[in-house]
């Protein structure tokens, strides 16, 4: 999202193509006999300030904005002749099996699409090379999953030579293929629909964004996003009890964000017993006047106990050692909840002061889990209107939410830049406010204590 304390670049506007790509023009009428549908001409406005929106008109003579989801009166694939491929890829996140369900039944029930193959463990299962089938999907086969964790398809990080993926989809005679991941995975989608198109192989590629770290530019929301802040509240509550149970007792948390402080601070918001809430948008300073240590030692004195959340992308200005990537690109950080683990020991410690730290790592506890209710009807949403998208013949493209309305969003866009907090933005202000860490910890908490009315 825009922040709302600079100016827009108008300058920047003209480069930003908001149009959706097809694979032709829709001629086939929709199965769909009593839908609200959507025309091509309804749009949802990339900015919700009504004074910015008519800075774009004067300045650009256009209003930025997205294309509304939604079924289509006509579609491009005939359903009788339409197969599909689904795959999961990256990390697994909550919410995976309800948007394969999502997506099966609305092929099978809505648009009487019958061919419907899940893609095993993730892009691997598109290259020949690992000689893995397709399972074949019905709603029998997806009738109980959305109660699982995890994904039935399996997963995998890293991309596959796009030109055998393609190879396969064609010769698999898929023309529409779901990509459920992250910010590497429809990349590779974008490099996948951009090779179909070289190959004049009609095939939709449609995204769905999963990232449990809600960075995912021009999106409000991801799913799994609120099943993770849930998890990590209740966490949060045990690390509050532990440090409770124990004089000058510290409840140490590290949660998933590598580059986003999404999670630390909407669980920060959840349960407030969290003291201090470290994210990778703002620096960490440890020492001297106003720095973290010596504000643990303020609160030590105070209260004698204390809950401290840290995004796993938190401080690693503070770590030394080359930087690693993963298989999908992703830099691998150092260990900031062990580093700061040990230091706040060794500073208490060479001060000559108790201190009894209990350290939690759930991450790959809450990435296991089934999807909470609020997350089980977002996936149900997201993977309807990719269905919608999809046989109307588009493609390149993800479902995003965005300003409350469910969107499509260009892959190039959406894979543009890493969405993150604002420091000096409302959501930050709120965790300062919440946290009151601003008043111990002098010039690392985004705006000072003036600014935040701390």
């Amino acid at each position: 999202m825009l922040p709302q304390n600079i100016d827009v670049d108008l300058n920047a506007l003209p480069k930003m193509d908001f149009s959706i790509q097809r694979l032709g023009t829709p001629t086939l009428d929709s199965p769909l006999k009593e839908a609200i549908f959507v025309e091509d001409t309804e749009r949802i406005c990339y900015c919700a300030d009504a004074a910015r929106n008519q800075l774009f008109l004067k300045e650009c003579k256009m209003m930025p904005a997205f294309l509304a989801a939604g079924p289509r009166r006509r579609i491009f694939h005939d359903p009788a002749w339409t197969r599909v491929g689904i795959v999961t890829c990256g990390g697994l996140c909550p919410g995976l099996n309800d948007v394969i369900k999502g997506l099966v039944n609305t092929l099978w029930y809505v648009y009487g699409v019958d061919n419907i193959f899940g893609i095993r463990y993730g892009y691997q299962g598109l290259n020949p090379a690992y000689k893995l089938s397709p399972m074949v999907l019905n709603p029998d086969v997806v009738d109980d999953i959305h109660s699982e964790g995890g994904s039935i398809l399996g997963s995998s990080r890293g991309m596959q030579p796009t030109e055998e993926i393609v190879k396969t989809l064609d010769r698999l005679n898929i023309n529409i293929l779901f990509t459920i991941g992250g910010d590497g995975t429809q990349r590779g989608a974008h490099a996948i629909a951009q090779e179909c198109q070289r190959r004049r192989v009609e095939c939709s590629v449609v995204g769905i964004p999963k990232t449990i770290d809600n960075d995912l530019n021009f999106m409000d929301k991801t799913f799994g996003f609120e099943t993770a802040v849930q998890a990590a509240a209740n966490i949060l509550s045990c690390a509050h009890n532990e440090a409770n149970g124990a004089y000058n007792g510290l409840g140490l948390v590290r949660l998933m964000g590598r580059d986003s402080g999404f999670i630390a601070a909407y669980a920060s918001l959840a349960n407030s017993v969290a003291n201090f809430c470290l994210i990778p948008e703002v620096p960490i300073r440890l020492e001297g006047p106003g720095g973290l240590l010596e504000a643990m030692e303020v609160r030590m004195a105070r209260k004698h106990h204390a809950v401290m959340v840290v995004a796993e992308g938190a401080g690693q200005e503070l770590l030394s050692g080359q930087r690693q990537t993963d298989k999908s690109g992703n830099v691998l950080h150092s260990d900031i909840g062990v580093y700061l683990k040990n230091r706040i020991r060794e500073h208490f410690a060479a001060k000559k002061i108790d201190i009894s730290v209990k350290y939690f790592d759930p991450s790959y506890e809450i990435r296991s889990l089934p999807a909470n209710s609020y997350d089980s009807i977002f996936c149900l949403h997201l993977a309807q209107h990719a269905v919608h998208a999809a046989m109307a013949g588009m493609t390149d493209m993800v479902v995003g939410n965005w300003q409350g309305y469910f969107i499509y969003v260009p892959i190039a866009m959406a894979t543009s830049s890493r969405r993150k907090i604002d420091p000096f933005g409302m959501l930050w202000q709120s965790v300062l406010l919440t946290t009151r860490q601003a008043k111990l910890m002098d010039g690392q908490c985004g705006p000072d204590s003036k600014a935040t009315g701390i």
